[in-house]
């Protein structure tokens, strides 16, 4: 588990198909490999308002953008490490910012029953985050499949893949089995880019060879628009 605090990159996207992912782990073999963790299992729960107000915000493409979660990188227990991240995106840069806690502390502070031990920078901003937006609460269960490469020389291009998203509105826990409705066709593949600047050649190269072309696909925001696809035009309306 990354125990990372602060991050700040850019982070670009592509959906591939199965050919193309199979063309990329060969291209990018002799630079790229894949983390310690394999094909892991990421699990979240993304907290919005009552009328899922950072959900339409995204969706808008503004400037500036936020959201929080819980992320868990196992099937979690009470006492197990989970992340409360705040991601804000400002002219396409992401920062992201998060607090390590058991599951049980964490989901206590996000749902305003209690306060966190820790009282870290990082922790009373979130803090403030969640006290802007009173009627903050997990809306979303979002799990997927993730293989996370980094670059063998040690630079800070990192790739990540990720394949089997679902997501569902019941059953709100880091306790329970990622299960629920898929936001990809079968045969797709999310690709995530993340870089301190510029990407190398070798993958410009071998993303216009593919013509393979930047997406603004959003989990959490695809999420929301299939969600309200099936809200009930009384529900639209508030959601609007």
């Amino acid at each position: 588990m990354n125990d990372q605090a602060v991050f700040e990159r850019y982070e670009v996207k592509f959906l591939l198909t199965a050919r193309q992912k199979a063309a990329l782990l060969e291209t990018m073999t002799p630079v790229m490999a894949l983390d310690q963790y394999g094909r892991d299992v990421i699990r979240n729960l993304y907290l919005d308002t009552d009328t899922y107000l950072l959900a339409r915000r995204s969706l808008e493409k503004p400037l500036y953008k936020e959201k929080i979660r819980v992320r868990s990188y196992r099937l979690a227990g009470p006492e197990s490490p989970v992340y409360v991240e705040l991601k804000k995106k400002y002219e396409g840069v992401v920062h992201k910012r998060r607090v390590m806690l058991p599951e049980e502390d964490a989901m206590a502070w996000v749902t305003g029953r209690t306060p966190p031990r820790e009282n870290s920078q990082i922790a009373r901003e979130i803090s403030w985050f969640l006290r802007f937006y009173p009627t903050l609460r997990p809306r979303v269960y979002l799990s997927y499949e993730r293989e996370a490469y980094f670059e063998r020389d040690g630079g800070p291009l990192r790739i990540t893949l990720d394949e089997n998203i679902l997501f569902r509105q019941e059953d709100l826990s880091l306790r329970s089995e990622p299960e629920g409705a898929p936001l990809l066709s079968p045969g797709h593949t999310l690709m995530e880019v993340k870089c301190a600047g510029g990407m190398p050649l070798w993958l410009t190269a071998f993303l216009s060879r593919e013509k393979i072309y930047k997406t603004s696909f959003s989990k959490y925001g695809t999420a929301y628009q299939i969600i309200l696809q099936g809200a009930t035009d009384h529900d639209k309306r508030i959601f609007a």
